[in-house]
This record gives structure tokens, sequence and C-alpha cells, in this order.
């Protein structure tokens, strides 16, 4: 086994500890670190049909993973509660440690995921999925709903570009779209985030956006017909 299945087969592992879910994924920088033995934290998406219940069963195996106070005052009730009235619909246990690794997983409710991927409600987990991820669990096939959001990424990263610009440049413009407006950029997070995060990941993101870009580039043939298609009588082939 190599080193990609072993490191697959280990994220998956941890799905044993914990209730079903309906979809998970992995992202972050662990997922593609160029030092294998570096200490990082695993982060997980995990999409749930009724997190009520899944916390309530999620308690009974894993109490640790949650602070105590929420526990304490309402257990799965108020997690969820708090999740969806003052959060954007995800929970997230942080600092977990499992199998001698730090990780982290939010758990969403299925609808709330797609209604996100599909009209960008809050951005939060559509500005994720617009970057690499590895799913690992997927059984109402989000990958081939993410294509509208992905698709939709494109659109903006193009309407903010300047009219010449890199493969990179492109990129990095969809991977800014989830950090605008994100105070932490400002600050506590690092400057260089984005294009850190497209360099040491640009196949991935070549991969992710290659069908869309070629759509692009045969819309961009039709378009520069355009002019002579309405000026021609003939409206005959583009020149």
């Amino acid at each position: 086994m190599d080193n990609k299945d072993t490191t697959h087969s280990h994220l998956l592992s941890f799905l044993n500890a914990i209730p079903p879910v309906d979809f998970c994924c992995v992202y972050g920088s662990t997922l593609h670190s160029t030092d294998p033995g570096k200490s990082t934290m695993v982060d997980y998406i995990l999409g749930v049909s009724d997190p009520l219940q899944w916390h309530s069963e999620n308690l009974k195996m894993n109490a640790d993973h949650y602070a105590s106070w929420m526990v304490l005052l309402g257990g799965a009730k108020l997690i969820t509660n708090v999740a969806d009235k003052l959060g954007v619909g995800v929970h997230f246990n942080p600092y977990v440690t499992w199998n001698n690794k730090m990780l982290k997983y939010g758990v969403v409710r299925m609808h709330d995921l797609i209604q996100d991927i599909l009209n960008w409600e809050s951005f939060y987990l559509s500005g994720r999925l617009q970057k690499p991820v590895n799913m690992l669990v997927d059984n109402l096939d989000i990958e081939t709903i993410n294509s509208v959001n992905l698709r939709a990424a494109v659109s903006a990263a193009l309407l903010l570009l300047p009219p010449k610009f890199t493969e990179e440049d492109l990129y990095a413009k969809i991977c800014s779209l989830s950090y605008m407006g994100d105070v932490r950029m400002l600050f506590a997070e690092d400057r260089n985030k984005v294009k850190k995060i497209v360099q040491g990941q640009f196949d991935l993101f070549q991969s992710m956006y290659k069908p869309f870009l070629e759509d692009y580039e045969g819309m961009k043939m039709v378009i520069s017909c355009f002019p002579y298609l309405l000026i021609s009588p003939h409206r005959g082939n583009c020149p």
C-alpha cells in the first residue's frame, strides 16, 4: 500500500469512531502536506440528515469532543440550536485528539450544505468546496452538485480579474472569494495564505477547474464572433 492509500485509509478510519454520515470531506494543509511527518490539524466536514439526532448519538460515543458547558447546559439540542441560530448551520468540535492526531470536524445538515452550494446562502461551505478537498463519503453525489458552485466561482473570478491574467491568478482569485470580508485576513491570518494554497495545490486546482475553463474557451470563440455576427447580413461563420 502506497502513502496515498495509507493516508486515505487513516482518514477513513476516524469515521468508525463517530455515528454514520452522508457526506465527509477532508481539507486543509494536512491534506497535501509536503512533510507527512509534520504535526498538523486534520479538518473534516461531515454532512448528516438530522444534526440533532446525530449529536445525540455522538454525545454517547464521544462526549469529550464537545465543550463541557454545552454538554451540561443543553446537550444535543443546545449544540444544534447554537449552530442554526447563531452560526451558519455548522457546529465544530476542534482540538479532538484521535489516534495520536489532532483534528477538528464540522457537522452540517445536508439540506443546508446543498443550499449553500447551489445558492451561496452563507458562502461558508460553498467557499470551502471551491478549493481542493478529499471526499471520503458522498452518498448524495455532492461532487456533481458542486459543479454548479465551481462554475459560479469561475464566473465571479473572471469578473474581478483584469483583462490579462495568468492561470495562477485565476485560481488565486477563486481561492480569495471566500476570504473577502474576513477580518482574520487583516490580522491573524497569513497575508500570503491564498498564494500558498494555490501554489501548493496548483495541479489539484487545474484538475478541478479544467472542464469549466474548457467551456469558457469555447464561449470565448463564440463571443469573439459577436461583432461579426451583428454586422454581417449573412450571419456566417466567424472569420
